[in-house]
């Protein structure tokens, strides 16, 4: 097939830039570097806005925040940091008599155990309830109910 012998025969497609209007002679919208700069883009800035006041660089303040997770009190010592007096510590354990300790002295008392021996609860700390306290300042930490 041959062209029409008044029509020229184009050589290429129009390039995307010819094709959607953008004027390839306009300069470049990006700060090209000069001579000694690196084109890696360090030290290139772009020029300011018209009308746009220039950055300032303020200094940025950083707090470290620590979340600590919450601490499950038992019968045994727990290391700890206070939050009253903001020190690590490992709690002193402190022995109440709770609802258990008043349970057992009841079913004591109900199988027959009534010459003192019904008391025998009252002696016994694994049947007590258990405070956590900081051997530092006092302060109340947790407890530990059994029941």
């Amino acid at each position: 097939m041959s062209a029409p012998s008044g029509a020229p025969v184009p050589s290429a497609p129009p390039s995307y830039e010819e094709t959607i209007g953008i004027n390839v002679s306009y300069p470049h919208p990006y700060p090209v570097p000069e001579y000694g700069q690196k084109p890696d883009g360090k030290g290139m800035n772009p020029p300011p806005y018209v009308g746009q006041p220039a950055p300032v660089n303020n200094p940025v303040t950083v707090q470290a925040v620590y979340v600590q997770q919450p601490v499950v009190f038992y019968d045994r010592p727990v290391q700890v940091c206070c939050p009253s007096c903001n020190q690590m510590i490992v709690t002193h354990l402190s022995y109440d008599s709770g609802a258990l300790t008043w349970l057992s002295c009841g079913g004591l008392c109900l199988l027959g155990c009534i010459a003192g021996c019904c008391l025998i609860p009252f002696c016994i700390d694994a049947l007590k309830d258990v405070d956590h306290t900081c051997p530092k300042c006092g302060a109340l930490i947790g407890s530990y109910k059994r029941l």
